[in-house]
């Protein structure tokens, strides 16, 4: 058994396991258990209309849901923060379409969440929440719960309730994919299957991403500011990187669509400002390809002008490490699991930044586990 410094390394050293519980709750065999499929049935829609409420590293897991569900499932789906969705005000006219809403909640406690749940209820829209919560007041009040089997979660920087949340998300997408007639028997199958795989492919990659990213921590510690950059589901990511990094190490960090660095972001980049990029791909899927070309090109560009840049990359990809000043690598795996093994080397990153810049990383300043509005209850 390894001994950890700090609850936050343990966290993300803990993933993998943290995984499959969580899986174990809702999988049997090749297909979902069926007490599982009973229990969602009462909250979709005919429609398939879903609107995710969420703040912090939640909402980044919803914006993952907003492409997951939409991909696999064809969907409307739609992403607030729960801070603004829940003071709004009232939509009560007939004209006004009222989809299922999903929130999503770490602690299931979240001032701003909470209130977008109750939003919802008054309006009479059917709500789902995932929580690492056993009986919060979110997992009490929604209409449907679908708990995470994460474990408590001391440090306050969320690693291991971050990448459950995107298993469980991933498995309400193969629900409403399979009950909206998406994919069949064989293609749920192959899904699941990838999915119980990925928890002993993270495992094995652990420490070398450990090793690696102490010593681009050692490397960028100077770093004034960081630009993270995603395409598609690897957006989430980015975003998620960045937060990681601000909260953990109090480093300036902000998450970027890919496309959007040479509208305005590309002026900041320069010696002390350099490029996070997301450059994996499942080369089965022609959209990941895609995505995955234009991101080498972005990478060109900047290698032409001087920039530094990190790349996330599948194992081997030696095209894209020549186009950077440092790669890290993660092992292949379908496009729409890719951000749950790619998020973790930027969790060790955000870690190990913190240790060079001396902050208490469990206990970052004037953060806290659940975000709670002095006075609510």
């Amino acid at each position: 058994m390894q001994n950890f410094a700090h609850e936050m390394l343990r966290e993300i050293y803990e993933q993998p396991e943290a995984l499959r519980r969580t899986l174990a709750l809702y999988l049997s065999g090749e297909g979902l258990k069926p007490d599982v499929a009973r229990l969602l049935a009462g909250w979709s829609i005919p429609e398939g209309e879903i609107l995710i409420a969420a703040s912090g590293s939640s909402r980044h897991s919803g914006l993952a849901a907003e492409i997951l569900l939409e991909d696999l499932c064809g969907v409307a789906v739609d992403v607030e923060y729960a801070s603004e969705y829940s003071s709004r005000g009232s939509h009560d006219k007939e004209d006004v379409r009222h989809p299922s809403v999903l929130v999503l909640s770490q602690s299931g406690e979240t001032s701003d969440t909470l209130a977008a749940l109750r939003e919802a209820r008054l309006r009479g829209q059917k709500t789902l929440a995932i929580t690492n919560a056993a009986g919060s007041s979110m997992e009490r009040e929604a209409n449907v719960s679908m708990p995470l089997a994460a474990g408590v979660e001391r440090a306050i920087p969320a690693t291991k309730s971050f990448t459950c949340q995107l298993a469980v998300l991933y498995l309400l997408a193969l629900y409403e994919g399979a009950r909206l007639g998406r994919m069949d028997a064989a293609a749920l199958a192959r899904h699941i299957a990838d999915l119980r795989a990925l928890p002993e492919s993270i495992e094995a990659q652990l420490d070398g991403w450990r090793e690696q990213m102490a010593w681009l921590a050692r490397k960028y510690k100077s770093a004034a500011t960081f630009l993270y950059l995603g395409r598609g589901i690897h957006y989430a990511i980015a975003r998620e990187g960045a937060l990681k990094l601000k909260e953990a190490s109090y480093v300036h960090a902000e998450g970027y669509p890919a496309g959007e660095l040479k509208h305005g972001p590309n002026a900041l980049v320069g010696d002390r400002v350099p490029l996070v990029a997301l450059a994996t791909v499942d080369r089965s899927l022609d959209g990941s390809v895609l995505r995955y070309e234009k991101t080498l090109q972005l990478l060109r560009e900047m290698k032409a002008q001087g920039a530094q840049v990190i790349a996330i990359a599948n194992a081997g990809d030696e095209e894209a490490a020549r186009l950077v000043s440092d790669c890290v690598y993660v092992q292949p795996a379908p496009e729409y699991l890719l951000p749950i093994a790619e998020v973790i080397p930027l969790q060790l990153f955000a870690y190990f930044m913190a240790l060079e810049r001396g902050v208490d990383v469990d206990r970052p300043r004037n953060l806290s586990k659940a975000v709670v509005e002095q006075g609510a209850t």
